[in-house]
Order: structure tokens, then sequence, then C-alpha cells
């Protein structure tokens, strides 16, 4: 499982000209899911996170977490995190997991949000064609990839 965290000041995702998810300061979380990725991988980034030092304190460093500034996040699944371009013009998406797998463990990435202390999480809509404004904040984007936790 891949997630891209960018932290934004506002974040927000339209399916239809309809928002269906905002935040203010917090994460905006890219969620990619492949074939093996179980529950477990989804509870250990969720909790990465949850307790990732990448907000100010008052000097100005990167020191507080999402919990100690009351950050939101806002999660977008994204199953371009597992296109390979390395041959041809046109990306292969085969290490994506199908839908049936990949949607579930994205809804249970932001339930392991709130089990982590995160009050607000909002999402997008899978499979949906989404629009995603992402404001960042810095900018600051971490990429957190399960298999680097194994």
């Amino acid at each position: 499982m891949k997630v891209v965290l960018q932290r934004v000041v506002r974040g927000q995702v339209s399916v239809d000209e309809e928002v269906v998810g905002a935040i203010e300061r917090g994460f905006v979380a890219l969620v990619g899911v492949t074939h093996d990725d179980t529950q477990t991988h989804a509870a250990l980034l969720a909790r990465k996170t949850a307790n990732l030092r990448v907000f100010e304190d008052e000097a100005g460093k990167m020191n507080r977490s999402m919990l100690d500034v009351g950050a939101g996040i806002l999660v977008i699944s994204q199953f371009t995190l597992y296109a390979d371009a390395r041959k041809g013009r046109r990306p292969s998406f085969i290490d994506a997991a199908a839908p049936e797998i990949a949607s579930p463990l994205v809804d249970h990435f932001a339930e392991c949000m709130k089990a982590e202390g995160v009050r607000v999480v909002e999402r997008g809509v899978f499979g949906a064609n989404m629009r995603v404004e992402i404001h960042n904040d810095g900018p600051v984007t971490i990429v957190l990839d399960s298999r680097d936790f194994a």
C-alpha cells in the first residue's frame, strides 16, 4: 500500500461538481493499493500518518503530529500510484489491486485514521472521476510505502 501525504491548508474533492469531502489544515492522502495489501498494512500506514511530526511548533520547526494540532485528513483512492511507466508511452496498471480488494482497504485506512484519534476524516468516492483541490502548505509531501515497514 502506498500513501502520498500532502500537507494542506485546505483540501476538497468534488464529484460531478458536488463537493463530497473537504478539510481545513491537515493532509490530503492519496492512497493506492496493490494485490497483496491487507488491513494490517492499512492500519500500519494510518498509525504512521497520524503520528508523523511534520506540522510546525511555536519555533517554526516541524515537530508536531496531526494529532497534536487537531489536523484533518482527506482520503482519496488513487490506483495510479501503482502505475508502471518503465516501458513504452502508456503506463501499465497491472500492479494496482482490483476494486473489490482496493475499495475496502482504502475505507479501512480511513477508519483506522479515526481509530488513531483523527477527528476530521473525509473521503472521496472510490472509482469516481474526482476533482481534487490541494492547497499545499509548505509544500510538504511525504510518500509512505507499507513495504518499507515490513
